[in-house]
């Protein structure tokens, strides 16, 4: 949602009360905000969940098969990470702009967050998109078992039960194969009714052999990490812990069998302060623009490392705009009668572009 802001405003009556505390009043100002950015990574992991069939330990004896899971497990993989950032407004650097001669305060754009969308932009109308974002795909290698009949659960005993169930698989693969040799009185008409009474059989197969032999399923999940820098002290390093067990995925240091995720970040500060200019220094050099009450962020960076099993998963440089300062736009751009077009990042809060 865009809000454009018409008229000079007596008073912002959308102000939070933060911002209502840092307003004096019937001050006449118009509000924005520096952005702030946490850092946001995405881990994708892979999970495979082996689950034991209620018969397993029949599944040599009655079926010949070796293989079959006989426990519950589960195994977990970090597959990549997706560095980022999250945008919101930063509250303790507000920027007031005041009614002057020369800045016509009104023809400035700004989001729903009190940040800086542009100023003097061309009337964009809003548009509404839908996204539909999957974190999720699974495979399963087995589908869930079928449901037994009344005849199966009539069985007291458990091996019994199994010889049942195996006998009912062998019934279906012996006339699938009288099916294929032609050995049926009443065969389907054509090729494709054929297929599709073959898919059937097999399907029903599949999941009574499912509960001898267990599934597996595999998916792919993924989990967010996101992380304030430090603002205060101005730490040029910083690091934050995660733990992934290959039993257990994302969990808690306490568990044995967990290895640590580590986040490093360096900071890049903007140190330097743009030239002071004042009245009198203006006039001493008669070149030099006066400032005005406008002002932008001029980011700093951060080098964002993932690494795990002393193993890098991820790197990135990234623009941080609490690492940055705030540098005026001169008085003299708003002046004339072509007033600029000036189109901020409102990640950041520089300036995208400038034009006429």
């Amino acid at each position: 949602m865009v809000k454009r802001f018409f008229g000079l405003l007596g008073a912002v009556v959308i102000c939070s009360m933060t911002q209502a505390q840092l307003l004096k009043q019937n001050e006449m100002v118009l509000v924005y905000y520096t952005p702030k950015n946490y850092v946001n990574i995405d881990f994708e992991y892979n999970v495979e969940i082996r689950e034991a069939g209620p018969y397993a330990k029949y599944a040599e004896s009655l079926l010949g098969v070796t293989n079959a899971i006989r426990e519950n497990s589960s195994a977990y993989v970090l597959n990549k990470v997706e560095i980022g950032t999250i945008t919101i407004a930063d509250t303790t650097r507000v920027h007031k702009i005041y009614s002057e001669t020369g800045f016509p305060a009104q023809l400035l754009t700004l989001d729903n967050r009190g940040l800086l969308l542009g100023y003097n932009l061309p009337y964009e109308a809003e548009t509404k998109t839908n996204r539909n974002i999957s974190h999720q795909k699974a495979e399963v290698t087995y589908p869930d078992a079928m449901p037994l009949t009344d005849e199966q659960l009539d069985f007291r005993k458990e091996e019994e039960r199994a010889k049942a169930i195996a006998k009912q698989i062998y019934r279906i693969r012996e006339s699938r194969l009288y099916l294929l040799s032609g050995e049926v009185e009443h065969a389907p008409a054509d090729g494709k009714a054929m297929q599709l009474v073959l898919d059937e059989m097999k399907k029903e197969e599949t999941q009574l052999v499912s509960l001898f032999t267990g599934h597996i399923t595999k998916r792919t999940e993924h989990y967010n990490a996101t992380f304030m820098p430090s603002e205060n002290g101005k730490k040029d390093k910083e690091e934050w812990l995660l733990f992934f067990s290959k039993e257990n995925g994302f969990t808690l240091p306490e568990n044995l069998d967990a290895d640590t995720i580590t986040i490093s970040l360096t900071a890049s500060w903007q140190t330097y302060k743009p030239i002071e200019i004042t009245k009198k220094s203006a006039k001493q050099d008669k070149n030099a623009p006066l400032p005005s009450q406008f002002t932008y962020n001029l980011p700093g960076s951060a080098e964002i490392l993932v690494e795990f099993q002393d193993k890098f998963l991820g790197r990135k440089v990234l623009p941080i705009a609490q690492f940055g300062i705030d540098v005026p736009l001169s008085r003299d751009l708003f002046t004339g009668t072509a007033l600029p077009i000036i189109r901020f990042n409102t990640q950041t809060g520089n300036i995208e572009s400038i034009s006429k």
